[in-house]
């Protein structure tokens, strides 16, 4: 991607206009079956899959910029809060995918799903909402950088878990799903990776 390109494509203007592809594109995916059940289940597992795309995109952008520093890494460092609410807007889309197949075929859904699935899915959605809302600076300045850290912290690690148990789930059954499980155990790496060198390049204090 041109500098010049890249300094365009980032900050709200990326979140805008990703959102607006990811909306044309989940209405044609359900559209595809004519907005029926099957659509509307093709888009759910679509919005399922661009939010892994987003959620591992800025989950790895700061420990892929300290292990490898270019670019690419500065940019999706600088923009990993737009990557995030982007995958914020993803799961929205999912959400009303759900909603809709939910409303459409009440028996299919209620087979779909279980009671763990309203929980577990439930505080992601809080996770979520929780870190979009502190992704605004008047926001995480109310709550404080301990705060902040803490809940976009271990809110990230839980997203992370969420998403390969969903994932996960499905591999015995589809083997393609556990190719979705090695992004999510790169980014991890490379997250533990980062950190083991950031800890290796302090100095040691003096005795």
């Amino acid at each position: 991607m041109a500098p010049s390109r890249m300094n365009w494509f980032e900050g709200w203007r990326l979140f805008a206009l990703l959102t607006l592809v990811l909306t044309a594109l989940t209405l044609w995916v359900a559209g595809m079956r004519g907005f029926e059940v099957e659509g509307v289940r093709m888009a759910i597992r679509f919005t399922a899959r661009t939010s892994l795309l987003f959620f591992c995109l800025a989950f790895s952008a700061s420990a892929l910029w300290r292990l490898w520093p270019n670019a690419w890494t500065h940019w999706q460092r600088r923009n990993r809060r737009y990557l995030g609410v982007t995958f914020a807007g993803s799961h929205t889309l999912h959400a009303i995918a759900v909603g809709a197949f939910a409303a459409m075929d009440p028996p299919g859904f209620s087979a779909a799903t279980s009671a763990s699935t309203f929980i577990f899915g439930g505080i992601g959605y809080a996770i979520i909402i929780a870190m979009t809302a502190t992704s605004f600076t008047s926001a995480a300045r109310a709550i404080g950088p301990r705060a902040w850290r803490a809940l976009h912290l271990g809110g990230s690690h839980f997203l992370w878990l969420q998403l390969m148990i969903s994932f996960g789930k499905r591999a015995p059954d589809m083997s393609l799903y556990a190719l979705f499980l090695v992004p999510l155990i790169a980014v991890m790496a490379l997250r533990l990776v980062a950190m083991a060198s950031a800890k290796a390049a302090r100095p040691t204090p003096a005795t």
